[in-house]
C-alpha cells in the first residue's frame, strides 16, 4: 500500500489517526499479507521522492526534485528480491495533500496523473497488479447529508483509464457510508457520539473503528468490481 495518513498505520497501537490500511488485513485470509507503506502528510510526489522534493517550483509550476532519487520506501518496493513480485497487488491512494498550493507537497493535475502511471507501470513490470483509489472523504455535512470534499478524483479515473488500472472510488464510497451511518448533521464536535467514534477529533482522520469500516468498504468494492484480490477475502 502507498498512501497518506488515511491509509497509514498509527504511530502507536490504537492512537489516532488510524488509516484504513492498518485494518485491511482482517478482511483477508491467511494466504495474503498486507505491507502498508503509507505515510502521513504525503502527496504522491513526496511519498515517491522524500526527502528530495524541494520548496521551489519550476517554470511548469511543479516542485523541483533534487537530486532525482527515489525515497527508500519506493526503492524497497522496486527491489527485485524483496519488493513487489508477480501476483502482488499495489494499492495507491493519494489526493488529499497534493492540493497544497505550496511546495513541497504541491502536485499539479498532469503531474499527478503522470506519477500514478509511473507507479502502475513499475508494478506491472514486476508482475504486480496496481489498483488506484480516490481519496477517502472527510466528514462534511450539507444539512443532514454527507457530501464529497476531495480533489484529484477526475485525475485518478483518467490515470486508471490511461494505464488500464482498476479504480475504486473510495471518495464516493466513504461519504456514502457516512450517510448510511447517519453521521450528519453534526455540530462540529468530532470528539463524541457516532462521529467521535468514527473520526479523531477532527473531520479527516479515523479512529480504529472508523478505519475498520473504511477497510470493509474497500473489501466490498473488490468483490463488486471483481478485482482479483477478492479471491483472498474471508
Amino acid at each position: 500500500m502507498a498512501g497518506d495518513s488515511t491509509v497509514a498505520n498509527p504511530s502507536s497501537s490504537g492512537a489516532c489517526p488510524v488509516g484504513w490500511g492498518n485494518q485491511f488485513g482482517q478482511y483477508l485470509n491467511a494466504n495474503a499479507t498486507v505491507v502498508n507503506s503509507a505515510v502521513g502528510g504525503r502527496s504522491i510526489q513526496t511519498w515517491l521522492d522524500d526527502p528530495n522534493v524541494t520548496t521551489t517550483k519550476n517554470s511548469a509550476g511543479e516542485c523541483v526534485v533534487s537530486p532525482e532519487t527515489y525515497s527508500t520506501r519506493w526503492q524497497a518496493m522496486l527491489n527485485s528480491g524483496t519488493g513487489m513480485k508477480a501476483g502482488d497487488y499495489l494499492f495507491i491512494q493519494f489526493g488529499i495533500n497534493d492540493g497544497d498550493p505550496n511546495c513541497n507537497r504541491h502536485v499539479g493535475s498532469a503531474r499527478y496523473k503522470q506519477l500514478l502511471g509511473v507507479m502502475a507501470n513499475a508494478a506491472k513490470q514486476r508482475g504486480a497488479r496496481p489498483v488506484f483509489l480516490t481519496p477517502a472523504a472527510a466528514i462534511t455535512c450539507s444539512g443532514g447529508t454527507a457530501v464529497g470534499n476531495r480533489g484529484f478524483l477526475t485525475e485518478t479515473f483518467d490515470a486508471g483509464a490511461a494505464n488500464n488500472v482498476p479504480v475504486i472510488d473510495l471518495h464516493r464510497l466513504s461519504y456514502t457510508l457516512y450517510n448510511r451511518l447517519g453521521l450528519c448533521p453534526n455540530n462540529g464536535d468530532y470528539g463524541s457520539g457516532a462521529v467521535g467514534a468514527f473520526f479523531c477529533n477532527d473531520h479527516t482522520h479515523f479512529e480504529t473503528a472508523g478505519a475498520r469500516q473504511i477497510a470493509g468498504v474497500v473489501a466490498t468494492a473488490l468483490r463488486d468490481q471483481q478485482i482479483g484480490l477478492a479471491a483472498y477475502l474471508r
